[in-house]
């Protein structure tokens, strides 16, 4: 088990999960452990995500979830995790800070109505404190401040960035070419950018996620201290998407996998 970084370590990214919507062989879809500030904040959870924070710690020892967008492969284990926290081994009672976007609320309580219609209890808000961020706020979580900005996608999403002390970390969720993604990502230490797109590969209009290229060519006009791609399909190899996003971004680069960590 990887211990909790101090706070004096600065900021530490653990990758909870590295595929896109179709998770890759023993893979995971979105998932990113934040450790910052005194505080430890998971962004997106998507399916198999939970099982590799549990390689790293208890569901109950997260201070926050912050979902980015409703599309299953972003949200769909925060419903495991509440078993985790309703059934799994507790030692304490304190209900784990659930934020949502803006309408996220009633979706998810529509789905799970689905199958949690007759229970006696709320099956989300017994173990989770939900609420739905306002998109031009900061949330605060210890030392933490994050912030957000609207991504090009098909439904409502919202691209997050994590600041403690010099330490920062901006994360695409799923966007296509923005400014609005470049403006809060500027600068940041550590970029997390989606590159769903197989090389060669054309989306049609609306858009809404990134070749390799495009993430170099959006990492690179927000000056960020490095690139980490992230987000992407089976059928690409590590070393075509670094050659793709290196024609487009000069700094530092990298590919994640399931369970890096990544020091801020």
């Amino acid at each position: 088990m990887i211990e909790p970084s101090p706070a004096a370590q600065g900021l530490r990214v653990t990758v909870l999960g590295s595929s896109s919507a179709i998770p890759r062989p023993g893979r995971a879809c979105s998932g990113y452990l934040v450790e910052a500030g005194g505080a430890a904040i998971v962004s997106d959870l998507g399916s198999g995500a939970l099982s590799n924070l549990h390689r790293v710690r208890a569901a109950e020892d997260v201070d926050a979830v912050v979902i980015s967008h409703m599309h299953a492969d972003h949200f769909i284990d925060v419903i495991p995790m509440r078993y985790a926290l309703k059934y799994g081994p507790r030692t304490h009672a304190r209900k784990v800070a659930l934020w949502l976007p803006p309408g996220g609320a009633a979706m998810l309580r529509k789905l799970v109505d689905a199958f949690a219609r007759e229970s006696p209890h709320d099956f989300i808000g017994e173990v989770f404190e939900v609420g739905e961020y306002d998109p031009l706020g900061t949330l605060r979580f210890g030392d933490a401040a994050v912030r957000f900005a609207p991504t090009a996608h098909y439904i409502p999403t919202f691209a997050f960035r994590c600041d403690a002390g010099a330490a920062s970390v901006a994360y695409t969720a799923d966007t296509a070419p923005s400014d609005d993604v470049a403006a809060l990502a500027r600068r940041a230490g550590l970029f997390l950018c989606e590159a769903t797109l197989l090389p060669g590969e054309r989306e049609d209009a609306p858009r809404g996620h990134l070749s390799a290229f495009e993430a170099g060519e959006l990492a690179e006009r927000a000056e960020v201290g490095r690139l980490a791609l992230t987000h992407y399909p089976v059928g690409v190899s590590v070393e075509e998407l670094r050659a793709a996003a290196g024609r487009a971004f000069s700094g530092a680069l990298s590919v994640v996998d399931d369970v890096d960590v990544l020091q801020v």
